[in-house]
C-alpha cells in the first residue's frame, strides 16, 4: 500500500431497511445521501465519493449484506466534536454505548453507538 493512500477507501454500512438507516444517519450527521440501485443492490451514498483522494462509502441493502454488531467496525468522523453527533443518535433510532471518551491528547476521542440496523459504529473527532 502506498503511505499517500488512506487506509480505508470505500465502506459499506449493511442495512435491512435502506431508508430508515438513510433517514438515521441523515439525522445524525445532518447531511444528504444519495440513494441509488446497482447491481441488485439498494444503495444510500455518504458524501464525498471517494474518486477526489477521500474516503468514501454507503448505506448497503442487499442478500450479502447482513448488518449486526459483531462484525467490522468502522470510525466514522464526528468533527468538529462528536458529542454534538452523540446527542442526536437517540432521537433518530439509534442508542449511545460508549460516549464521548478521550483516546489521548494527539488522537482525540471515540465512542460508539448502535445504528438503526443493529450495527455496532465508531464515531471520532479531534476534539
Amino acid at each position: 500500500m502506498s503511505t499517500d493512500t488512506n487506509a480505508i477507501n470505500w465502506f459499506e454500512i449493511a442495512a435491512n431497511d435502506i431508508d430508515r438507516a438513510k433517514k438515521f444517519y441523515e439525522a445524525i450527521f445532518d447531511v444528504q445521501l444519495t440513494s441509488m440501485e446497482m447491481m441488485g443492490m439498494k444503495m444510500a451514498m455518504f458524501p464525498p465519493n471517494g474518486t477526489n483522494g477521500t474516503v468514501g462509502g454507503s448505506l448497503v441493502q442487499s442478500k450479502m449484506h447482513k448488518p449486526g454488531s459483531g462484525g467490522t467496525v468502522l470510525y466514522l468522523n464526528a468533527n468538529p466534536d462528536l458529542e454534538s453527533v452523540l446527542k442526536r443518535v437517540e432521537k433518530a433510532g439509534g442508542k449511545i454505548t460508549m460516549s464521548k471518551t478521550l483516546i489521548d491528547p494527539n488522537t482525540g476521542y471515540m465512542g460508539f453507538i448502535t445504528d438503526s440496523e443493529g450495527n455496532t459504529v465508531g464515531l471520532h473527532s479531534n476534539n
